[in-house]
């Protein structure tokens, strides 16, 4: 499947799954059932790097040395999601974890604590190793710092 094909054939379907687990997070303070009972969730607020509009997504993390350890892994589709680029674009963004949200700034993380942390976070949640293993791509790593609290 190409590039193109996937984005045109998964994206809505992804968006809607998306909204509905925004929607229950919010109104459960962070809590999501499902496939995601047992798996920590946040909410990633990035501003789209050609439209300047917010974009909300929800993504399983790993708090690891006072940062928030996330992986662009996309289900392990042939590109990147987005929200990765958008992060390149303009690293500062909003997280919410439970009730709480605030302002973080995005690290895309090199070798070989790149890897280290993938490891680290499959070893918990063991379907982002299902997800490299479905894509060529080298699936990114980023590490979110707190930067403030916000509103």
């Amino acid at each position: 499947m190409s590039k193109r094909e996937f984005n045109e054939r998964e994206s809505k379907e992804i968006q809607e799954f998306n909204q509905s687990v925004i929607t229950e997070f919010r109104a459960n303070n962070g809590v999501v059932g499902g496939p995601f009972t047992q798996v920590p969730l946040l909410l990633l607020t990035t501003t789209g790097r050609k439209t300047g509009l917010e974009r909300v997504n929800p993504l399983a993390y790993l708090s690891e040395g006072g940062r928030i350890i996330i992986i662009a892994s996309f289900a392990g589709a042939p590109v990147n999601p987005p929200w990765y680029y958008n992060l390149l674009a303009n690293p500062e963004d909003i997280v919410e974890i439970g009730s709480e949200r605030f302002t973080a700034r995005a690290t895309v993380l090199n070798e070989p604590e790149r890897t280290g942390m993938f490891n680290k976070v499959a070893a918990l949640m063991p379907q982002f190793n299902d997800y490299q293993r479905k894509t060529s791509r080298v699936i990114p790593v980023i590490a979110l710092t707190r930067v403030t609290q916000s509103p």
